[in-house]
């Protein structure tokens, strides 16, 4: 099976940044990459979203994942491709969907809570899984779940994970997180948001530093 691996990055965190709109586009995903951010998802029931995917695309260095949340459909991941987006984000498993998005070589995060979604989304041949919401299943759970799972995939939890949690999970093994509220609210300024990414970058070093990687 061609799974796309997640990129090799320092800090394996993604910036959701859900209702964003076009024109905050550039100065908000810059204020991010400054920061060290490298991996950024624009929901697609954002206002636009491909406009600002496309824009975030273009001014992104190649190192940067730049793609969507929330993609429900066939046609939106061929929308995603045009755009010029390389991550693809799911609230579920949908075979068809990351296999279209597999096929562009988009790096795939589907939605999984049990069992039975995430083996399923491993067999569609995910990049990895976003267990959502990971504060009902607490660190424990994902670990549980994880011990069925191919050990190449990489595990994310999202859902009340923020700097202030990190290393409940970072000492269970888990290292990539997906960050909505906790980095971007509708109406921050850049400003704003390159604050909240300094204080999450800090953060999880921290939270790194003090267990073995």
């Amino acid at each position: 099976m061609n799974r796309i691996p997640f990129p090799d990055m320092k800090r394996p965190l993604i910036a959701i940044l859900r209702g964003i709109r076009p024109d905050e586009t550039e100065s908000v995903v810059g204020a991010l990459i400054e920061n060290g951010l490298t991996a950024i998802e624009i929901p697609l029931n954002s206002p636009e979203p491909f406009k600002s995917i496309e824009i975030a695309a273009k001014m992104a260095p190649a190192d940067v994942l730049i793609g969507a949340g929330t993609v429900l459909t066939v046609e939106a991941v061929d929308n995603l491709h045009a755009a010029g987006g390389k991550l693809l984000v799911t609230p579920n498993v949908e075979p068809e969907v990351i296999i279209r998005a597999r096929d562009y070589g988009m790096v795939t995060m589907p939605g999984v809570f049990t069992p039975t979604e995430a083996l399923a989304a491993a067999r569609a041949g995910a990049t990895g899984l976003k267990f959502f919401p990971a504060s009902v299943l607490g660190p424990s759970g994902i670990t549980a779940i994880r011990a069925i799972l191919p050990p190449e995939l990489t595990i994310a939890a999202v859902g009340g994970v923020s700097d202030k949690n990190f290393g409940d999970y970072t000492k269970a093994g888990i290292f990539a997180f997906g960050l909505g509220t906790s980095i971007y609210k509708p109406g921050m300024t850049a400003s704003e948001v390159a604050e909240r990414a300094k204080a999450t970058i800090y953060a999880y070093d921290a939270a790194i530093g003090s267990v073995n990687v």
